[in-house]
């Protein structure tokens, strides 16, 4: 018997040895081991806004524009941070771009019929809108018309943001936002000030290093800058996939965004177009 009293007495011993331990070393062990990883992986954010999200997505997918473009509105003002509000914006601007620079028929887009005596320049400036806004909308190779031929014609009223920090570049209609464009480079002297408000001063179109005109036929394939009235504030073109070659280098002081990007913004924009800077 005095074995049997032995081995329990050395069982109670052991084992309560072995609890304390497990209690004061490896039980906090695992405690923190396991809060660690839960910092690591915290619950995901519920993805509330999605469902809004893809119905948008599908509109612009089915061609339905119009439609999806107050989808995407709606989404982006409803949830302004969440998680696709970037992508939200961006698909928004790509959906306001193909219904403005086409003849996808919409209700801002007024029907202008071409009369006798009517030049291009003539009907832009009659009908408030910019020549070549005219000829992309109508997907016009040039700037002669016929009598008789009929012209969608938008009437926007555009004005720029540019967050230099952020490195974007923020089209607005009417004080909302259009479309958003990505700055790749800025070479701007160290004393810029922190914001300026300005205008752009002209389009500026170059085909083999020479200036040409919006009447030249080499227009539409010319590299272009958008110069602002306020001193070495130039929004220049930079070579990207589809315009890996340009027609001049770019210009000691500005800021640099992709040739198409800059190709598109100078279509839009007028000398009237109002431009804000802001680091």
């Amino acid at each position: 018997m005095k074995w049997i009293f032995a081995f329990l007495l050395a069982v109670a011993i052991f084992g309560s040895a072995a609890y304390f331990g497990y209690k004061i070393f490896i039980r906090p062990e695992m405690i923190m081991r396991a809060e660690k990883e839960a910092a690591a992986n915290p619950h995901p954010t519920p993805d509330v806004s999605l469902p809004e999200f893809e119905a948008a997505k599908k509109l612009r997918d089915e061609g339905k524009l119009v439609e999806a473009r107050s989808a995407f509105t709606a989404l982006i003002q409803k949830y302004p941070g969440g998680l696709h509000a970037g992508e939200a914006q961006d698909l928004l601007g790509e959906v306001n771009t193909s219904i403005l620079l086409s003849n996808y028929p919409s209700p801002e887009k007024e029907e202008y019929i071409v009369r006798s005596g009517d030049v291009l320049a003539r009907v832009a400036q009659k009908l408030k809108s910019t020549p070549e806004l005219i000829m992309r909308t109508n997907n016009l190779s040039g700037t002669m018309l016929r009598i008789g031929q009929r012209l969608l014609v938008s009437h926007p009223e555009f004005s720029i943001l540019v967050q230099r920090n952020a490195k974007w570049l923020y089209l607005l209609d009417h004080q909302h936002f259009f479309k958003r464009y990505r700055l790749l480079d800025e070479k701007l002297p160290a004393n810029s000030a922190a914001k300026i408000e300005t205008h752009v001063a002209e389009i500026m179109a170059w085909k083999d290093g020479k200036r040409i005109g919006i009447g030249s036929p080499h227009f539409l394939n010319s590299t272009r800058w958008i110069r602002l009235a306020a001193p070495g504030y130039i929004l220049y073109s930079e070579p990207d996939d589809a315009h890996q070659i340009l027609d001049i280098p770019p210009p000691n002081d500005g800021i640099g965004m992709s040739a198409t990007d800059v190709d598109e913004l100078s279509s839009l924009v007028n000398p009237k177009t109002a431009v804000t800077v802001m680091q």
